[in-house]
């Protein structure tokens, strides 16, 4: 098999599973939290998280670089205990991927968490359960539909990353250079059997991908 074809594609694989994963963790911690808090500001913050859907890809990975670059305290802080800059190398690409797919957990597993009946876990709560417990054993199953889809929605949308990984990560073969990026690379070289067989990985991964968020919502 010819690497350069396989190469991005499983560097594609292995930035979306670790983002995927950053984003379940996170997406439904924050998720939970939200579901039935109110608080001043509440439009605000639930606007700032979803913005990265509708930014265009190049704002996303231009505001990364202020971010995490060099010249940024948090980008110095990094270097400092790392001893590395995080752009340009794989985790610059998982960032990239987990900031763009974010949204979509979040949105998912919030509304999740708003269709469990908070009688069912008051009354976990007033038999002794603890909040973890609750959330474990009692709003994670109940809203693991919601939770499922939108951890599958995510894991496409950064298998697809494009954009930003670009800005931020760069295309480096072997190193940042994803499927995405690697279509790109193999269309502007005139190199069209390898643009074909990523493309045609990409489109069966998704197709595969969209088809199990249907049938999981189907069943719901």
């Amino acid at each position: 098999m010819n690497t350069d074809i396989w190469t991005p594609l499983k560097l594609s694989l292995q930035v979306a599973c670790i983002a995927s994963i950053v984003v379940l963790i996170v997406g439904i911690l924050l998720g939970k939290w939200m579901a039935h808090r109110q608080f001043r500001g509440k439009v605000l913050f639930e606007t700032l998280l979803l913005l990265p859907l509708v930014l265009p890809p190049t704002v996303v990975g231009f505001l990364l670089i202020v971010i995490f670059g060099k010249n940024s305290f948090v980008g110095d802080a990094i270097e400092w205990l790392f001893h590395a800059p995080i752009i340009f190398t794989f985790w610059a690409a998982v960032l990239s991927s987990v900031v763009v797919a974010f949204p979509l957990m979040y949105q998912s597993t919030k509304t999740g968490f708003e269709g469990v009946s908070r009688d069912i876990e008051n009354a976990a709560r007033v038999d002794g359960a603890s909040e973890w417990k609750v959330l474990l054993f009692i709003s994670i199953p109940l809203a693991a539909k919601a939770i499922i889809s939108g951890g599958i929605l995510s894991f496409a949308r950064a298998l697809g990353e494009f954009g930003a990984t670009l800005m931020f990560a760069g295309n480096i073969p072997g190193k940042t250079q994803t499927a995405p990026l690697a279509i790109y690379t193999a269309i502007d070289s005139g190199n069209m059997s390898v643009a074909w067989t990523l493309v045609i990985c990409m489109v069966v991964i998704s197709f595969i991908m969209l088809l199990c968020v249907h049938l999981i919502r189907v069943d719901a």
